[in-house]
């Protein structure tokens, strides 16, 4: 009984804890254009550092300041290829809660000192084998530093999948509106104004960036590298391309926007092809043992019948 509440209460810990990290990044149901509004809107008295510092949330006044403090001190004991590397995945994960490398990599540290922390306490209070305790307070401090990574990994691939999948209407529009005598950069806004999707924030970003003084070819590199689709670091080097060479660009487009549909195509046609392998294992353990219990099930109760009768009988 006691292993079946340390089990509870290990269960129940660690999903608090994970959804008080979603809550204090869930995304606030308030229109953004009233936000601007109230911030920029004229009062009588000016604001004072204690009501700009309340008027703040949860997490920008707690915190983010406390991960910052504890990010500056690990950063000096972590490699500089580390910081690099956590920094472009963080990047292509579009800089989930505004984290930075030091943020993530502290993040990483405290969930496995909590996670490793609570399992040790709870072998501790329930009298336990050490060897048990220690054993399991290991697995859990592993889980702990793993689990930010494996959310990292999940939120890189879904951004990649959201971009490739919006990627051939986005060239088709991107065609439209240069066929139709727009800029590229226009075509981009174009796109950014229709959809709400990673690639249009992207598009929106590139823009910016051109408009602040960068060279759109390196705000289009730069634009690819923080995604990491090939099909986009393709797409972005045929029109560099066009550009230097002089090729027609609503040309190149429109090739692109073809490749990108039989791409797609292709691709559905793998999955199709792997769907029959995928419904083997859910077919053998779910499916065939509910039909031979159907089929053989009332056969099997009359042969245990007639079994126990002939027993009988013969007694």
């Amino acid at each position: 009984m006691l292993g079946t509440l340390g089990l509870l209460l290990i269960l129940a810990v660690i999903l608090a804890v994970v959804l008080v990290i979603v809550g204090m990044r869930a995304p606030e149901a308030r229109d953004p254009i009233q936000a601007r509004l109230a911030e920029f809107g004229v009062r009588d008295e000016p604001l004072s550092l204690e009501e700009i510092e309340l008027s703040q949330g949860f997490y920008d006044r707690i915190v983010l300041p406390f991960f910052n403090r504890v990010g500056k001190i690990s950063q000096r004991f972590t490699p500089q290829a580390t910081l690099e590397s956590t920094r472009r995945r963080l990047e292509m994960a579009g800089n989930p809660m505004r984290m930075d490398p030091a943020f993530f990599l502290t993040l990483r540290f405290i969930l496995a000192l909590l996670f490793g922390g609570t399992i040790f306490v709870v072998f501790l209070v329930s009298g336990r084998s050490w060897s048990q305790g220690l054993l399991l307070t290991l697995v859990f401090l592993l889980v702990g530093f793993m689990f930010p990574d494996l959310w990292l990994s999940s939120r890189v691939s879904r951004r990649q999948k959201s971009v490739f999948r919006a990627m051939p209407d986005a060239l088709d529009l991107l065609t439209v509106c240069v066929e139709a005598g727009l800029g590229f950069d226009a075509a981009m806004a174009k796109v950014q104004e229709k959809w709400d999707n990673d690639l249009a924030l992207e598009f929106g970003r590139v823009i910016q960036e051109i408009r602040l003084g960068k060279l759109r070819r390196d705000a289009l590199r730069d634009m690819a590298e923080r995604i990491g689709v090939a099909e986009l670091t393709s797409f972005v080097a045929a029109v560099i391309q066009s550009e230097q060479l002089g090729v027609s660009l609503a040309k190149v487009l429109r090739i692109q926007s073809d490749q990108m549909r039989v791409r797609r195509r292709q691709l559905a046609e793998e999955e199709a092809h792997r769907a029959p392998i995928k419904m083997i294992f859910p077919i053998a353990l779910l499916i065939f043992p509910s039909i031979l219990i159907v089929l053989l099930g009332p056969a099997a109760m009359l042969l245990m019948r007639s079994t126990l009768g002939a027993l009988l009988l013969g007694r």
